[in-house]
């Protein structure tokens, strides 16, 4: 089964690109231009085993998205490969690269950091008890 990883870019060209990279490396790869509706992709279920992230985007960005992600116990295991055309200083990232990056060099990265990850996400099994007067 292919490693899935997220593409968080603002840029849809850029984001199609590297979209499609990891497609051909043999990843499978989703899509988000925002930190929000990456979050909201996350906590839907898509099971990442890592998040390549933008820092600066609209609506939410990469550094809000960060730390909601560390937040969020289901999601903060998660490795992240920063890339962006700013400073970078003071993310906690796996590794950051600046743009203009080799894709070559992310995808790369992506197989070392998806070989060596491991789910710590906690299962949470959803139980719903039935009261005496729903039984039939």
């Amino acid at each position: 089964m292919a490693d899935a990883v997220l593409v968080v870019e603002d840029d849809a060209a850029l984001r199609e690109m590297i979209a499609q990279q990891l497609h051909l490396a043999g990843f499978a790869p989703a899509t988000a231009p925002n930190g929000y509706e990456a979050l909201n992709l996350l906590r839907m279920g898509f099971p990442a085993k890592l998040i390549l992230l933008d820092l600066k985007m609209p609506i939410m960005d990469g550094w809000a998205f960060r730390a909601a992600q560390r937040r969020d116990p289901d999601l903060a295991d998660i490795p992240v490969i920063v890339m962006t055309a700013r400073d970078a200083t003071g993310i906690d990232a796996a590794a950051v690269f600046h743009k203009p990056f080799d894709g070559q060099e992310i995808i790369n990265a992506a197989r070392a950091l998806c070989a060596t990850y491991v789910r710590r996400r906690p299962g949470v099994a959803f139980h719903r008890s039935i009261e005496p007067e729903q039984r039939t």
